[in-house]
């Protein structure tokens, strides 16, 4: 079984960690959001596989349902938020040098993080 990471929004599951790219499985709680975030050295795809969730990319918000998908480029402020009363899952691909989970740039974030946690 794998290693089930828990935030305060939800949780993650990394299901393949390689040189260049990582695949997580990502649970977002009712009512939760991630930090509103940029990643330095990696860019990400997000594929809905059980929604619907609301996607900030930079300036713009929309919603995606199970089964749609999103490119995340690096350096982009982005967030997940599950806008619904059941938990969400994306499948997340992550892309870069560098997949560290402090590569993570956070400009706001409702648990008052500042780091990677």
């Amino acid at each position: 079984m794998l290693n089930e990471v828990f935030r305060p929004w939800g949780s993650f599951r990394s299901l393949l960690l390689a040189d260049n790219h990582q695949i997580k499985e990502i649970f977002v709680d009712p009512g939760q959001r991630l930090s509103l975030q940029s990643h330095r050295q990696r860019s990400e795809h997000w594929i809905i596989t059980n929604g619907p969730a609301l996607v900030t990319l930079d300036n713009q918000e929309q919603m995606l349902d199970t089964g749609t998908h999103i490119f995340i480029p690096r350096g982009a402020k982005h967030r997940l938020t599950n806008p619904g009363n059941k938990r969400i899952k994306i499948v997340e691909i992550q892309i870069g040098s560098y997949l560290g989970e402090d590569d993570i740039v956070r400009y706001e974030d409702d648990y008052q993080r500042d780091s990677e946690s």
